[in-house]
């Protein structure tokens, strides 16, 4: 049976009423109008709903029985536009985040503090992993958004937006006597301090190296972005880093930048989300308030 939910809520204010005046003004629309739509249900349905009295309508016995259930209908149907209302207000939802510890700490932590000052009742989960795994998970729909390092392989199904603009850079601690410029086949000349070959920068980092036809040899390969800060600072070698990332020890002048020849070129942190999943009212603010940040 197909009948018109909106005879339903006719039905339902009317038996809530017991006055079809008061129905049509709750409704906003004709007594005769309200009328025609009880006895159009009533002939769908194939049986009386209402008795009309000088006061009103009262339900029938099987329009009793059918308002017990139409009522918890339409009630539902109330809490869900209520609860619908409430993710596009952003009074409630939820966000699930993919990205390695380096981009949370140091891109993406400033945007959520932000976000949950903004909207307190949006709860934001993180996932951390590697990139290819957080894309599978995105595709499965177990996170809503996967921020990476670009380039990353083009995946079916995913669409990959541009956010901030990065600058690799080589850099050492100012207690180390390394000239201010150097050419990548001499950065073998001291000891370098990367991190190991499956991260996202060092693998842009040996592509670039692969077309000048250098292989650099680093004296210690490690596993976080941290370590190679972390020990770079410390003076045990040259680091690549990202420049956004240690402005405060360039300013301080913690570290200095080694430039090279040819020059690392820019490179992106991108966003990922399912084509076939678009991301949530909460998801897609949270987008905005990054695409407005960075563009500022």
């Amino acid at each position: 049976m197909n009948i018109d939910t909106e005879l339903y809520k006719i039905f339902y204010v009317v038996a809530r009423k017991g006055n079809i005046t008061k129905a049509a003004d709750e409704l906003m629309i004709s007594q005769p109008a309200i009328s025609k739509a009880i006895k159009n249900l009533e002939a769908q349905l194939g049986g009386q709903l209402f008795i009309r009295n000088k006061k009103g309508v009262t339900l029938t016995d099987e329009g009793e029985v059918f308002y017990y259930y139409i009522k918890q209908a339409m009630e539902l149907i109330e809490v869900a536009e209520k609860k619908f209302k409430e993710l596009i207000n952003l009074e409630t939802g939820i966000i699930r985040i993919g990205a390695s510890n380096t981009i949370v700490k140091e891109y993406l932590l400033p945007y959520i503090t932000t976000f949950h000052q903004l909207y307190p009742n949006i709860e934001i989960k993180i996932m951390n992993n590697l990139s290819s795994l957080l894309i599978d998970d995105l595709k499965n729909g177990k996170v809503d958004l996967v921020f990476l390092n670009l380039p990353h392989k083009k995946e079916k199904d995913v669409i990959i937006q541009k956010l901030q603009k990065i600058h690799d850079c080589f850099v050492a601690s100012d207690k180390l006597n390394i000239p201010s410029t150097l050419s990548l086949n001499k950065l073998n000349n001291y000891p370098l301090i990367l991190q190991l070959p499956a991260a996202c920068s060092r693998s842009f980092l040996d592509a670039i190296c692969q077309k000048e036809n250098v292989k650099l040899n680093p004296a210690m390969e490690l596993d976080t972005y941290s370590s190679v800060t972390t020990l770079t600072k410390a003076g045990f070698g040259i680091g690549y880093l990202v420049e956004e990332y240690i402005t405060r020890d360039l300013t301080d002048n913690n570290l200095k930048i080694i430039k090279v020849n040819p020059p690392i070129p820019p490179r992106y942190i991108g966003v990922a989300y399912s084509e076939k999943n678009m991301p949530s009212f909460s998801a897609k603010s949270f987008i905005a308030l990054l695409t407005k940040k960075d563009s500022d």
